[in-house]
């Protein structure tokens, strides 16, 4: 009697363990895992306390996209305006160069970036920079004190 239950014991088990594994993997259903847009190289140094780094107007700036990213569904923004930049692509990343505009002189500016990866995820990033007022023309590159 022993002997039969053991066995029918075993036999349950080993079809629970079965079907367990059958469910856990199925060769069919292979699920595609999305890598989000990889955003590094960032030229403009972003405003942070106590710092208070500005960039000279107009300045161009450049960053990198990873080569996973949809160049299509790039969108830059400027305080939620769209900007104007363009996209150099090789086989390792997307290069994206844009320039600040002149009316965002002397002031802080968001500039937003949404893109997406080709398998549909997606990516924001974002960087705050003050913007200085104008261009000083002409300055001296060091300063000179006269000695008495």
């Amino acid at each position: 009697m022993k002997t039969l239950q053991a066995v029918k014991f075993t036999g349950i088990a080993l079809v629970l363990l079965t079907s367990l594994e059958v469910q856990a993997y199925s060769v069919g259903e292979v699920e595609e895992i999305c890598k989000k847009p990889q955003v590094r190289e960032f030229s403009l140094p972003t405003y942070q306390e106590p710092e208070n780094i500005e960039v000279a107007p107009e300045s161009e700036f450049t960053f990198k996209l990873s080569d996973w990213t949809d160049p299509q569904t790039i969108r830059l923004t400027f305080k939620d305006q769209p900007a104007v930049f363009t996209v150099e692509s090789n086989s390792s990343f997307h290069k994206v160069t844009a320039k600040l505009p002149p009316e965002l002189n002397g002031k802080y500016v968001r500039i937003d970036l949404f893109s997406k990866a080709v398998l549909g995820c997606y990516q924001r990033e974002g960087w705050l920079v003050k913007v200085a007022d104008k261009v000083v023309e002409n300055a001296p590159s060091e300063i000179q004190v006269e000695n008495k």
